[in-house]
């Protein structure tokens, strides 16, 4: 039973395989994030039919500029009913509410009724979810974990998090992140959100660039270019980087154990190599008992669409 101090809010979930409603029926999605919001018209098989992105100033930007920014990507919307818009955002997000509470990039963000701006200009229901949070809709619905009611889907490179189906029902409680800002090292470099330690200090792209640039291999080299390499330093460099994923999913398997992690993102560029190494580091910590041997799959899906698709998820999923 839930401890009633703290309420677990969990998105409902249908039957793994629902039937798909009748005609054509189209479903919106949103993403928003520091600088870029992207929205697309997608059908019931969650192929985008239409699309649009539009940026603005992070640093800067007043909550006038993002009302007029979100209008520029809704129109998209304007060519056809649409039964409802789902958000990816970044940042700490109230569904309940339809807010986007604060985002350390993005100071305008804090406190944003997202939800109500974009229904004002497309006058359809809007639901709103953490960005990397959400995107296991995406899987659930369009993906490999279609049918299956516990798995991970994992977001890699400039951004960072974990999202949840368990027993059928996104974890999502009041108040809670995507696990980039769990701690993994206490005394760690210092994270944009003011604590030590985060896993996303470690486990970014970010971190990805400093490194190589310390170990000599290039100003900006990317996952994919160092995996090409043979020399030991980019392989320490790759062997390491995979081990910092890892520790935050090593997090998630004690916790819930998933069995299956679905990553995106960067981890596209390390092949199976950076596949392997995660995978290998999951299945050494885990006592089995039954459990479920942890798999780790790369997603085909287009890096850019999945967060689309998990708002086009979180429509279907209240349909």
């Amino acid at each position: 039973m839930a401890d009633e101090r703290f309420p677990l809010r969990l998105v409902p979930e249908p039957e793994p395989e629902p039937a798909a409603p009748r005609g054509a029926r189209r479903l919106g999605a949103v993403e928003l994030v520091p600088g870029r919001i992207r929205a697309a018209v997608l059908d019931m098989s969650g192929a985008v039919l239409e699309r649009t992105e539009t940026g603005y100033d992070a640093a800067s930007a007043l909550p006038a500029d993002l009302d007029a920014a979100l209008a520029r990507a809704a129109r998209v919307f304007a060519g056809g009913r649409t039964e409802g818009i789902g958000v990816a955002a970044a940042g700490l997000v109230d569904p309940d509410a339809g807010l986007i509470t604060e985002v350390n990039d993005v100071p305008a963000l804090r406190g944003y009724p997202v939800a109500a701006r974009l229904e004002a200009v497309t006058g359809v229901p809007v639901r709103v979810e953490h960005h990397a949070r959400l995107q296991v809709l995406g899987d659930r619905w369009f993906g490999p974990g279609r049918g299956r009611r516990t798995f991970a889907s994992v977001s890699t490179g400039e951004v960072l998090g974990v999202g949840i189906l368990y027993a059928g029902q996104v974890l999502a409680p009041p108040g809670g992140r995507s696990g980039a800002h769990m701690t993994v090292s206490a005394s760690g470099d210092r994270c944009t959100c003011g604590s030590r330690g985060c896993w996303k200090t470690v486990a970014t792209t970010r971190w990805l660039q400093a490194r190589s640039r310390a170990a000599g291999l290039g100003e900006s080299a990317s996952l994919g270019a160092l995996v090409a390499r043979e020399d030991e330093a980019a392989r320490r460099v790759v062997a390491e980087y995979a081990e910092n994923v890892a520790l935050g999913l090593v997090n998630i398997q004690q916790l819930f154990a998933p069995g299956l992690f679905v990553l995106h993102g960067e981890a596209r560029e390390g092949g199976a190599r950076f596949r392997g190494l995660i995978e290998d580091r999951l299945r050494s910590d885990v006592a089995w008992d039954g459990a479920e041997k942890p798999r780790v799959l790369v997603s085909t899906a287009d890096i850019d669409d999945i967060a689309l698709l998990g708002g086009a998820g979180l429509v279907l999923s209240r349909l």
